[in-house]
């Protein structure tokens, strides 16, 4: 099993010590963050289950991507317990592509050892945009460009992989393409996936179980128990997606 780490146990600093061996990928137990006094999650409970594909939903300001960064170590002020894989990796709405780097480069970026071509070009190729390895970022399109943001996270061949808004900055098209890009990708590699979004038919379409996030914890969690690849038609679809409006504060006539 891939090793885990305690980002934190009630403290407010980043332990970074091999943890026990775990069940699942995440575990989070009374999770407490605040910034200036202000508690944003408040005494938050989670766990994701190998190969679970968790979405998140909530309002903005809920804590819903400070949570994800939490999870993935990019905020340790914290305090309660998390446990995580030492195997994770981040795609953010933005691509955060280094521009004076070709896309290949990109891809491997941080790897040990010597720059690895080849190896980039296999997880270019996964995501279907293996002939674009030698050019610039710039002259990417925005679909593109989160194509290169998800091959750079798998080829960390993670255990975890931590999704914030991903599609946010895409057309309507071009996001249900990587809508479908994402699954296919997440049934192929097997991790665990957290997904954190805005769009419920996004997260309905995607997940194993959706959670909404209020007040600084997990306030509503519906499993998904709908065949793959989903129908958005699907009377079963239309009424989950309903409900989870309704826990979001937003009437549907459904």
């Amino acid at each position: 099993m891939t090793g885990t780490e305690t980002l934190a146990s009630n403290t407010n600093t980043n332990s970074g010590h091999e943890a026990a061996t775990v069940p699942n990928p995440v575990t989070v137990k009374g999770l407490t963050r605040a910034f200036d006094g202000r508690v944003v999650i408040d005494g938050l409970d989670l766990t994701i289950a190998p190969g679970e594909f968790v979405a998140l939903l909530g309002h903005s300001g809920c804590g819903k991507s400070t949570l994800l960064r939490v999870l993935s170590g990019l905020d340790t002020e914290i305090s309660g317990e998390v446990t995580v894989p030492r195997k994770r990796a981040v795609a953010f709405q933005a691509p955060r592509l280094l521009p004076w780097k070709r896309v290949w480069r990109n891809v491997v970026l941080g790897l040990p050892g010597r720059p690895d071509r080849g190896l980039a070009t296999r997880y270019l190729d996964e995501v279907g945009i293996a002939a674009r390895a030698g050019d610039w970022p710039k002259t990417l399109s925005g679909g593109e460009a989160q194509r290169v943001a998800l091959a750079r996270a798998l080829v960390r061949e993670p255990a975890l992989l931590l999704l914030d808004e991903p599609f946010g900055a895409l057309d309507a098209l071009t996001r249900v393409k990587a809508q479908h890009l994402v699954a296919d990708l997440w049934q192929r590699h097997g991790c665990a996936v957290l997904l954190v979004t805005h769009d419920v038919e996004e997260a309905v379409r995607l997940a194993d179980r959706v959670l909404v996030m209020r007040d600084g914890v997990i306030a509503h969690a519906s499993p998904v128990d709908l065949p793959r690849p989903r129908d958005i038609t699907d009377p079963r679809f239309v009424r989950l997606r309903a409900r989870l409006l309704a826990e979001l504060g937003v009437e549907t006539g459904h």
